[in-house]
């Protein structure tokens, strides 16, 4: 989606809630906004910094509850999840859901209660809630995750001459975002005759392991030409263990997001291109979603794609990319 998109769909929703008449703010005093990422990593901290400037924003009364796990899974944000439901007093939650079929049944359940969901980043069933098999959240906000695997496929093949072995650093099946970016690399692969997809590895979104997967690959395939790292783990990973391997500038990464420490390995020449998203958007547009759809609202979309910054040597000086970078403030 282009910045003249967003700032349109801002405007509009906006102009909306203008044209509202307040009794609605008057009756009910305060709208309780549950935020519930996946994890704690630089793209949901940003993602979170947009959710709250959003709230800080509005002049309605607004609370925003807050609630981070510890490890990107469905075993353990659920009952993070079923706490939130249970305070009975949450009007709309932004969630990331960490598995695409296993968050639908706690998910329904939150939507049953009363709670209006809103998708930031990752999506419950196939991500059509119009036609799909999920049709309760009211929005999914994020990026074309498979386009976005295309985009790292084709920068790679660009790089390497278009032939040689790849591999794909990822973290777990199911999740929908990471899932889609392997599906549109191996898309984007396949177009290349002379080109393969040697492996894929899960780490569990954790950095370490993401290490030794990939240290791992690099002494079995000594012929191998590029990685693709599905998130920040994976490619921070991957990274790390090319430049351990002295093959920074040997072994291409492509990197998806855009993390302050992928960008150092892209100036070091370890990485050739970042893949940035926008959270910061994605954290924003949900909280005015979810004020619109409070304000009486009834014709938000159901789908909304937040769009990409390619980030490479050539242009993250440029401050109009570099601004996508996943950096957050420290209080």
């Amino acid at each position: 989606m282009s910045k003249k998109f967003v700032v349109v769909l801002l405007s509009l929703v906006m102009m909306m809630l203008l044209a509202l008449p307040m009794t609605t703010s008057a009756q009910d005093d305060t709208i309780v906004i549950g935020f519930l990422p996946g994890v704690v990593d630089p793209f949901y901290q940003l993602m979170e910094v947009g959710v709250r400037q959003a709230v800080e924003d509005s002049s309605l009364d607004i609370e925003l509850v807050v609630q981070i796990p510890e490890m990107f899974s469905p075993t353990v944000q659920t009952p993070i999840l079923d706490a939130m439901v249970a305070r009975g007093d949450l009007d709309y939650l932004i969630i990331a859901a960490t598995d695409k079929e296993q968050m639908v049944a706690p998910l329904q359940a939150a939507f049953d209660a009363g709670i209006e969901i809103i998708s930031v980043d990752t999506f419950i069933g196939d991500g059509d809630y119009v036609n799909g098999p999920v049709t309760f959240p009211l929005s999914y906000i994020g990026s074309d995750n498979t386009e976005g695997g295309r985009i790292a496929a084709r920068a790679l093949a660009a790089n390497v001459g278009e032939e040689g072995k790849v591999y794909i650093q990822n973290v777990n099946p199911g999740i929908s975002t990471t899932d889609q970016r392997q599906q549109g690399f191996e898309e984007g692969i396949a177009e290349f005759p002379n080109m393969e997809v040697v492996g894929v590895d899960f780490n569990g979104d954790d950095e370490s392991t993401a290490v030794q997967q990939t240290e791992a690959v690099l002494q079995r395939e000594e012929d191998l030409v590029g990685i693709f790292g599905t998130n920040v783990f994976s490619a921070n990973g991957a990274g790390i263990a090319v430049n351990n391997a002295g093959l920074a500038g040997a072994v291409d990464v492509i990197a998806f997001d855009a993390t302050i420490f992928a960008a150092e390995q892209l100036r070091a020449g370890v990485v050739s291109m970042m893949i940035a998203q926008k959270p910061f958007d994605m954290g924003y547009l949900a909280v005015q979603f979810a004020i619109a759809d409070h304000q009486g609202v009834t014709s938000l979309p159901k789908r909304v794609p937040t769009g990409f910054a390619v980030i490479t040597a050539d242009n993250i000086d440029d401050p109009e990319v570099a601004r996508f970078i996943y950096e957050v403030a420290e209080n």
